[in-house]
């Protein structure tokens, strides 16, 4: 059955959460669910982060199909390749000033690092402007809650830049592990060989001069002052805990997508962590980590454990000492050509392997036992791109799967517990509902502290 629904019907239907629960967990697999704007019903759209990914982002179809009227980066250099390609938009290093100024955005996409996730997309969200934000969607767990409040409340379209989840591939392995064929699932196993950057490393102590294109102040952000070093910028940020999320942070997103979504995982009820060689209070780990996440009963599925392993490239370690984190050889048993990276849902009558970092590829061991299998009929809706999806949401259409509210803000709070676990060095249980470790370690890595001017209150 088709069905096309106004945003103002979405909305009196009963919200964003609403719509996203029944139509994404539930049910129809059309794609003409969403009313289909015309050409003269473009949205107007801000950038902010032009570099790198978020000049990726600024480049996808579904979003300069649509009209960018504002683009934001605190380096003009590196920016400068959208920054040419619109040369008539208006141009801003603070998107503080930009969301301020400028009244005819309808419509955000924020590709900074991670630590300023959460202040430029709520800020949007408050001037009831839609947004989609990289992955990890905040760089913290209280900053993700906060996210998925401000969406409900301002019943604003939103996504997070996990791209697997938009896929085929990923939809049908969830339908398949939904269906019962791996039968009960009490184990998952995922594991990267990031990171690809320094990190488990001291702040460096000199102090070179700041680019003339970069505006060092508000890069930092809301961080705590620190000189300027490209040890940060541009890329290298990621390792260290003031401004990245670690190969956790940055990945986990991506590789847990997969499950998370299969199996409807929720909060675990606990959290710990071994991290080879200790944690440096400046950057993450890198020697190799295990987190372990203990997730509760939910939706008539049994608790399973979930297992997190980094075992990152040593190439300054000699072999002998190098510490490799993977699964269990009885858990890869089976699988040829084990890649860097990849997934293994355990269930009690076969397994799921995934190697690609998206899940949208995957195998069901024993092989002769799946040989003549055949995958359940569609129950997920297919996606029309994950862009796309979420310019379709904006204009009053179906929630993006990927939306804060009910998919990317969860998901993100139980992926960034395993940092506060890495952190604060302790085991603790998890009161979900009220944000609330029971180990007072955590609370810090729970919920940061900003530095003056960049406060918030929630």
């Amino acid at each position: 059955m088709s069905r096309k629904i106004n945003r103002r019907r979405f909305i009196q239907a009963g919200g964003v959460s609403a719509a996203a629960a029944g139509f994404w967990l539930t049910g129809g697999v059309t794609e003409s669910f969403a009313a289909q704007p015309g050409a003269n019903e473009r949205l107007n759209i801000a950038i902010v982060g032009c570099g790198g990914q978020g000049g990726g982002n600024a480049s996808q179809k579904a979003i300069a199909a649509e009209n960018i009227v504002a683009l934001c980066d605190v380096d003009s250099n590196r920016a400068s390749t959208v920054f040419n390609r619109y040369p008539n938009v208006t141009k801003y290093t603070d998107f503080r000033q930009m969301l301020e100024k400028q009244k005819d955005i309808n419509a955000v996409v924020v590709s900074t690092p991670d630590h300023t996730h959460f202040h430029a997309s709520a800020m949007a969200i408050q001037r009831g402007k839609h947004v989609y934000t990289e992955k990890p969607l905040t760089h913290s767990v209280w900053e993700a809650r906060q996210l998925k409040l401000l969406a409900a409340k301002h019943k604003v379209a939103t996504s997070m830049g996990n791209q697997g989840t938009a896929t085929g591939g990923i939809r049908t392995a969830a339908e398949i592990v939904r269906s019962g064929a791996l039968g009960e699932v009490r184990e998952v196993h995922v594991w990267t060989n990031r990171p690809i950057w320094p990190q488990g490393i001291e702040r460096p102590k000199q102090r070179p001069e700041v680019p003339k294109t970069l505006s060092w102040d508000l890069w930092l952000g809301p961080a705590p002052e620190r000189p300027y070093h490209n040890a940060y910028v541009p890329f290298a940020w990621r390792g260290w805990w003031d401004f990245g999320t670690g190969a956790l942070g940055d990945m986990a997103c991506h590789t847990m997508n997969m499950p998370f979504m299969a199996l409807r995982l929720v909060a675990p009820t606990a959290v710990s962590a071994e991290v080879v060689g200790g944690v440096n209070p400046d950057s993450a780990p890198a020697r190799g980590v295990t987190v372990t996440y203990e997730i509760p009963e939910r939706h008539g599925l049994p608790a399973l454990r979930l297992f997190w392993y980094e075992s990152p490239y040593q190439p300054n370690v000699p072999a002998a000492k190098r510490v490799y984190r993977r699964p269990p050889a009885a858990v890869l048993a089976g699988i040829p050509n084990v890649g860097g990276s990849g997934c293994v849902i355990v269930g009690n009558k076969g397994k799921m392997y995934s190697g690609a970092d998206y899940g949208d590829a995957f195998t069901l061991l024993p092989q002769a036992d799946f040989r003549d299998y055949r995958p359940p009929q569609p129950t997920i809706p297919r996606s029309p791109g994950h862009h796309a999806e979420w310019i379709r949401a904006c204009k009053g259409g179906a929630p993006a799967m990927s939306n804060f509210i009910d998919y990317a803000g969860p998901l993100t709070e139980l992926v960034l517990l395993g940092n506060v676990a890495m952190r604060c060095g302790e085991r603790f249980t998890w009161d979900s509902e009220k944000l609330s470790a029971s180990v007072a370690a955590a609370a810090p890595f729970v919920r940061r502290q900003y530095r003056k001017g960049w406060e918030w209150n929630a």
